[in-house]
């Protein structure tokens, strides 16, 4: 079972909890973008086998949205931190890189 750490409300709640919001750190496109632009962000989404930063939601909490790094293949949880950051705090990159030789941040979108 997955469980993550709302950064917010300091819980560790189980998937049960917690509502799935997708790829973290996504340029979001809005009505006034281009056709492009909005298929890109609509339809083209990274899938990675591997590390991969997500948005979840403590909807039987305290109902704020987080961002919570983890594997994909093993369910190893890297940290979660607030939605509010446009990119990972480096002690969870420094953490994923200590166990991922040669694995980089790199910016999504």
């Amino acid at each position: 079972m997955l469980i993550l750490h709302c950064p917010y409300c300091g819980v560790d709640a189980d998937e049960t909890e917690l509502a799935p919001g997708g790829e973290a750190h996504l340029k979001r496109f809005g009505p006034d973008s281009s056709d492009e632009d909005f298929e890109g962000y609509l339809f083209h989404r990274e899938n990675p086998k591997g590390v991969h930063f997500e948005r979840w939601r403590h909807a039987n909490g305290c109902g704020k949205w987080f961002h919570a790094a983890r594997c994909t293949t093993t369910m190893e949880v890297f940290g979660t931190y607030s939605a509010q950051l446009t990119e990972p705090p480096k002690e969870i990159c420094d953490k994923i890189s200590g166990k991922r030789p040669g694995w980089s941040w790199r910016i999504f979108g």
